[in-house]
């Protein structure tokens, strides 16, 4: 079985001595592609500086991290830089949407940045908007949805340059029951058919079920991992 995210004595040290906070204590994780994982526990366990790491944002202090058969901190910036605008898709817990571009534009980033022409990927960002219940929103501000559309905007923006890796941080936390369960449907969906791989960081039960494994951590450790009992796939 080939893995996406292989992690093996993954440590992160934030500050140095009286100061210092150890949020990872040797973290073993295995994500094979294709599939849905999600990452559970307490708050402050470290699941945001776990899946930071695997998205090539944070760099580990100690430990190995492969992410599609690469290790982001052996990068230069600037190929890292390059190697995430490919191959990885986030979904910010705050949204970290633009406040003077549209929510057409906002979904539109990440193939801006990857050479696309301004027409066509604000054309391709409204599809991903209308596939997840917003059409018609497109020329609207961030400051004109409610928080239930931005984070549906920030998860069309992930999605549009079909990555291979979609990193999520509590990608349902301001979604109603049904528009979570719709939203994580269109997740199982693009995973089953384009071997995408996510990783998603949640406190919500409602969602338990989509995933093919859940791994709990507690403190800075992976203390626990199963299959959920009522899968979707």
């Amino acid at each position: 079985m080939t893995h996406a995210v292989e992690v093996h004595g993954l440590t992160k040290v934030y500050g140095r001595g009286a100061t210092q906070v150890t949020a990872l204590r040797g973290v073993e994780l295995g994500v094979p592609s294709g599939s849905l994982a999600m990452i559970v526990g307490p708050s402050g366990c470290g699941k945001t500086t776990l899946i930071s790491v695997v998205a090539g944002i944070l760099d580990p202090s100690e430990g190995a991290c492969r992410v599609l058969g690469a290790d982001p901190a052996k990068m230069a910036d600037l190929d890292r830089t390059a190697w995430r605008a490919r191959n990885v898709g986030f979904v910010f817990q705050q949204f970290n949407l633009l406040p003077t571009l549209t929510a057409a534009e906002n979904a539109a980033v990440p193939l801006m940045i990857l050479g696309w022409e301004w027409d066509t990927a604000v054309a391709e960002a409204r599809a991903a908007l209308d596939r997840l219940g917003l059409a018609g929103r497109g020329d609207s501000l961030p400051s004109e949805l409610s928080g239930g559309q931005q984070q549906r905007v920030a998860i069309a923006r992930a999605l549009v340059h079909r990555p291979r890796l979609v990193v999520c941080d509590e990608p349902t936390s301001a979604l109603d029951h049904d528009t979570g369960q719709h939203v994580m449907e269109l997740f199982r969906e693009v995973a089953d058919r384009h071997e995408l791989t996510l990783v998603v960081v949640t406190h919500d039960a409602r969602i338990y079920r989509f995933a093919d494994r859940i791994f709990r951590m507690d403190d800075g450790r992976v203390v626990e991992s199963h299959v959920p009992e009522e899968a979707v796939a």
